[in-house]
């Protein structure tokens, strides 16, 4: 008989609201090794000007105790990464998967590898 590792339910229908699990979270969440965070995005403000919304960048609470890093860059997508993000992973030898959101929820929801991530949840 093979064992099925339980996973975590992702859930992403309206914009501007997440729900993992039974909790609905209104604000971006970081998953570091299934413990839920808030996104501390206040640290890439700085960068706002340069990429015209603020970005996912290295100063943030980013969980890189991972094999894959999982980004859902909002509703439309719209979510900045820097260069700076990509750069660590690869140095870390961390696999990112960039994806909408919605998507990313379905992945996370259907994934049982060592897996974090950073979730946008507006634009």
């Amino acid at each position: 008989m093979e064992l099925k590792k339980k996973t975590m339910m992702f859930t992403y229908n309206n914009f501007g609201q997440i729900q993992i699990g039974r909790e609905l979270y209104q604000h971006d969440v970081v998953l570091n090794n299934k413990t839920v965070e808030r996104r501390q995005k206040k640290k890439s403000k700085p960068l706002r000007a340069q990429f015209g919304h603020t970005p996912l960048g290295p100063q943030e609470n980013i969980p890189w105790d991972c094999g894959e890093l999982v980004i859902g860059t909002g509703y439309y997508g719209r979510l900045p990464i820097t260069e700076a993000v990509i750069h660590e992973a690869e140095q870390r030898g961390i696999t990112l998967k960039i994806m909408k959101t919605v998507e990313a929820c379905k992945y996370l929801s259907e994934s049982t590898a060592n897996v974090n991530a950073v979730l946008h949840i507006t634009c």
